[in-house]
């Protein structure tokens, strides 16, 4: 079953204009600290999915602009869907609302019915998260160093959170976080029950998507149990100079017991 042939082409615009614009402007601080630092994003939508909203609009101002007007040449009617799609699918991408979307997805997944606009919108939903998540399904020579982009900005935010006093976000938190463990409870929590899901509709998917995952999973939990094994390491080693040092603390300058101070016992009658 491949997704053309099952959608319109108006779809297919309204999800590759999102992908696109789904991010846009983006400072580098999740809707959490937007929430907790007292934003202007976060004042002016009332904290909810305040970035979301942001990409929304900031979309929008581009596309009015008549140099980068894509849709000039459309009915007030088809603009309207267009525009309601690509705010569904952008605020789709609110990680608050990951499990919302997919309990919704997986309950209608066994009567999926390609003709129902409110089955077809959830899809569209999904298929946009699971390209904004996606990064993991790259070869890794290409995934990891934007991992490695995504956690400096990661922990860029949590270090502004301590010093100004906020809630720190766990899973962004250097003192805690390891590149391995910030990935394996990732892939095994958010990206592959999505994924799954979605295979569950697409099957051709599974090549695509859930096998490279399930392999970047192993590469990470090789990746831990390496860490692991040089922490312990350091901690032996660490322990072996203590050891030594107290034994050299030890008093040298005590002079043996004199054997003839020493009590004896009169075996003679036995």
């Amino acid at each position: 079953m491949l997704l053309p042939c099952k959608v319109e082409n108006v779809d297919l615009l309204i999800m590759l204009t999102s992908a696109v614009c789904h991010d846009l402007d983006h400072a580098g601080y999740n809707n959490a600290y937007q929430i907790n630092a007292r934003t202007e994003l976060a004042l002016r939508y009332n904290d909810i999915s305040p970035l979301e909203n942001h990409h929304c609009a900031v979309a929008f101002e581009i596309l009015q602009k008549k140099e980068s007007n894509i849709f000039r040449n459309l009915s007030s009617d088809q603009y309207k869907r267009i525009r309601e799609g690509i705010i569904k699918c952008i605020l789709a991408t609110d990680m608050t609302r990951h499990n919302e979307i997919l309990n919704k997805f997986k309950s209608i997944l066994h009567g999926f019915d390609f003709s129902n606009k409110e089955h077809k919108d959830l899809l569209m939903m999904v298929l946009i998260k699971v390209s904004d998540i996606s990064n993991e399904a790259r070869p890794m020579e290409v995934a990891e160093p934007w991992l490695d982009c995504l956690l400096q900005e990661f922990f860029n935010q949590s270090d502004v959170e301590k010093l100004e006093g906020l809630p720190v976000s766990p899973f962004m938190d250097r003192d805690k976080v390891t590149k391995p463990s910030s990935q394996i409870g990732f892939i095994r929590f958010v990206l592959l029950p999505l994924f799954v899901e979605l295979a569950n509709l697409f099957p051709c998917l599974e090549h695509h998507i859930i096998d490279p995952v399930r392999k970047a999973l192993d590469y990470y939990t090789e990746m831990e149990k390496a860490l692991d094994k040089e922490k312990q390491n350091w901690a032996q080693n660490q322990e072996a100079p203590e050891a030594r040092q107290n034994l050299d603390q030890k008093p040298q300058n005590q002079k043996p017991s004199d054997p003839r101070r020493t009590p004896r016992t009169d075996v003679s009658g036995i």
